[in-house]
């Protein structure tokens, strides 16, 4: 699978699309906030730039995509009028898979522009704001071009599924699961692992070349608290959407084959395998590191007791945040035939679940400092 070619949230404004369907990643965009805040906030009072880049990787399309840039000017523009400064100009990158709906963002332009010249009147700014499609497991910008970087609900996802478990020979290897489940031979969470080392170190090392000295990083990724390869939110969830698959393969609804060939081309890494990938690279020096943990149903607040929607509506809730994400796939690997049938049943697994069980979501986000390259060299 060419994941460039195919991975893409559901654009447009229909009942299923990303924009409508994200509220766990704003949440999560809100609870991280201030360590963005705070890293964004430490870069700019040392350096001061004239001209402040940054650049959101990731970023989809729909109202989370420009939320993390307000927050981000909003803070800058804060600390410029307590310090008596004049506001930088932001160069904003908006970035993703070019089969991302960058019309959808483009079109929403001119009216947060707008809404800037009025909080913050003519003489802020200028914002420049730009569109960068592409994968960032690679270059995407000069060398020592950008002061920021963010990236949220991405980097858990691979640049492809681990190709063994594409090969002829080991075609099967993972059969009746879509990622690493309980009874998922030992050789699937190792393969998995390896594609995520090989594919965030490479991320890592392309920010290293593209951000200034002293650069900051913020991510926000759905992850593991502990060793365990079966994350509470992946590995049930994707293992209920496999179970669905199996039944209407049972069913001779879907080609026994096509279903053990499919697999999700995603990785949710434990904190130490993350900590892991840094250190060995060493381009970046961690700063903060935090865990948010949320229920799977965004409706279902801990704080009221009486706010608990019933397992139904909370799975076909679900269902539609993971068919949002994972619909462009699926439609690649089995045509669009199944969808509805299939995202039903994964609705009613979710339902099926939840009445049994609780679940969250373990989210970490993660600031690091690019290391002073003279500093190194100095040290040896």
């Amino acid at each position: 699978m060419k994941l460039e070619q195919v991975l893409h949230m559901i654009g447009g404004d229909g009942e299923t699309n990303y924009a409508s369907n994200s509220a766990l990643q704003k949440t999560v965009i809100s609870k991280a906030k201030p360590i963005v805040e705070k890293a964004i906030l430490d870069l700019y009072c040392i350096t001061f730039p004239k001209s402040l880049s940054i650049a959101d990787l990731g970023c989809s399309s729909g109202p989370n995509t420009l939320m993390v840039i307000s927050e981000i000017i909003d803070a800058v523009d804060r600390r410029c009028h307590h310090l008596n400064r004049p506001s930088p100009e932001f160069q904003v990158y908006l970035n993703d898979l070019p089969t991302n709906d960058f019309n959808a963002i483009f079109r929403s332009l001119p009216g947060f522009h707008e809404k800037l010249k009025k909080e913050k009147g003519r003489d802020f700014g200028p914002c420049y704001i730009v569109g960068v499609p592409g994968s960032f497991y690679g270059r995407l910008f000069p060398d020592k071009s950008l002061h920021f970087v963010h990236s949220s609900y991405s980097v858990h996802w691979l640049s492809q599924v681990p190709s063994i478990l594409e090969s002829e020979n080991y075609i099967g290897l993972n059969k009746g699961h879509i990622y690493i489940a309980e009874t998922s031979p030992p050789l699937v969470h190792k393969v998995y692992l390896e594609q995520f080392q090989k594919d965030f170190t490479l991320f890592l090392r392309s920010r290293s070349q593209e951000l200034v000295p002293s650069g900051r990083m913020v991510l926000a990724l759905v992850g593991r608290i502990d060793s365990n390869p079966i994350s509470r939110w992946c590995g049930y969830i994707f293992e209920l959407l496999a179970q669905a698959l199996n039944d209407m393969v049972s069913q001779g609804i879907v080609e026994e084959a096509k279903a053990d060939s499919f697999n999700m081309p995603v990785y949710l890494p434990s904190i130490q395998e993350l900590r892991g990938v840094i250190e060995k690279e060493g381009s970046f020096h961690v700063d903060q590191l935090e865990i948010i943990e949320l229920n799977w149903d965004q409706n279902h607040d801990d704080d009221n007791p009486n706010c608990v929607p019933d397992v139904m509506t909370s799975g076909n809730s679900i269902a539609k945040r993971i068919r949002a994400i994972s619909e462009s796939m699926l439609i690649n690997h089995f045509g669009t035939a199944i969808i509805e049938d299939l995202f039903e049943r994964f609705a009613a697994k979710i339902a099926g679940h939840l009445s049994k069980e609780k679940s969250k979501v373990s989210n970490l986000v993660i600031s690091m400092i690019k290391k002073d390259e003279d500093r190194l060299v100095a040290s040896f």
